[in-house]
């Protein structure tokens, strides 16, 4: 039997759908009905918590850190059927790029759930770019790679999500130039179909995704009734123009706006302050109570 990769993200609710008449928070201080954590992937929500906690702990330890990650995506690799299913999906496609990659990369912080792992699967080096575009680079048997390893180098970058591609245009594909190689191809678990794949390859990178967020992935979670009928409506209107969408969301339940604001949870009520103070969806706060 194939592996279903989006019945995946939704049994390890890497892929949420916020109830009808409610919506999720996102750091910018915007809101829209469905969540994406990627990472949770890696054996669901506390397992992938996990891993980020060590990650966020030890990252500064260059090789000594790549090594001890490799263990341990090596070890749930061995034992979580989902989370191999998923980068062997990667390794497959990765395997059919003419005159492949010498080094897989990923960017800090959870790229390195899915960069790790493939670079073992493919027996490749391990490259591990941080955000001020440092990097390290470990082969595969765990001895770090001298400052000229990436010389001239191909290089295939992982991501666990492509929005905008903000992160691979400022941060991932300037770093492995300025390292001295080149990135050859962008491979993204998850697609929010908001431009970044398109991004890419106006930078000269070809990209692809294994799940793209679009219409046809919200009809194919109505037909497994994973969503409702409102709910299928709220994703296809947001899908429209998420900025009408959720505009004329807070223009109908203007009470959760308001709950945010007085919530008990700092980063509900943070994230509620910015949409405030910047207004993203234009609205008329003194109408709404809210000025």
């Amino acid at each position: 039997m194939s592996f279903d990769l989006v019945e995946a993200l939704i049994r390890t609710q890497s892929l949420r759908v916020a109830p009808p008449g409610t919506v999720f928070w996102y750091t910018s201080g915007t809101i829209g009905p469905y969540y994406i954590d990627t990472h949770f992937l890696f054996g669901g929500r506390h397992a992938a918590t996990e891993l980020l906690d060590f990650i966020e702990r030890e990252k500064s330890h260059g090789p000594a850190f790549a090594v001890e990650l490799g263990r341990r995506v090596g070890a749930r690799y061995a034992g979580d059927p989902v989370y191999r299913s998923v980068i062997d999906l990667l390794a497959e496609v990765l395997a059919a790029v003419q005159a492949g990659p010498a080094l897989v990369s990923g960017g800090e912080r959870r790229d390195w759930f899915f960069s790790a792992a493939l670079a073992a699967r493919l027996e490749l080096p391990h490259l591990l770019l941080y955000k001020d575009r440092t990097w390290c680079a470990v082969a595969p048997d765990g001895s770090p790679l001298p400052p000229t390893a990436l010389g001239g180098a191909r290089v295939a970058h992982v991501a666990d999500l492509v929005t905008e591609a903000s992160s691979y245009l400022r941060s991932w594909i300037p770093a492995v130039s300025e390292a001295g190689g080149k990135m050859v191809f962008s491979l993204n678990v998850v697609d929010r179909g908001q431009g970044g794949l398109a991004a890419i390859e106006a930078a000269g990178v070809p990209a692809r995704a294994l799940v793209r967020v679009d219409s046809e992935l919200f009809d194919r979670l109505l037909a497994v009734k994973a969503i409702d009928p409102a709910q299928h409506a709220m994703l296809t209107a947001y899908l429209a123009d998420p900025r009408a969408a959720m505009r004329a969301f807070l223009l109908d339940h203007p009470q959760f706006l308001r709950d945010a604001l007085a919530s008990r949870d700092a980063k509900t009520a943070s994230r509620a302050q910015i949409l405030i103070r910047e207004n993203p969806y234009g609205l008329d706060l003194y109408t709404l109570g809210l000025s």
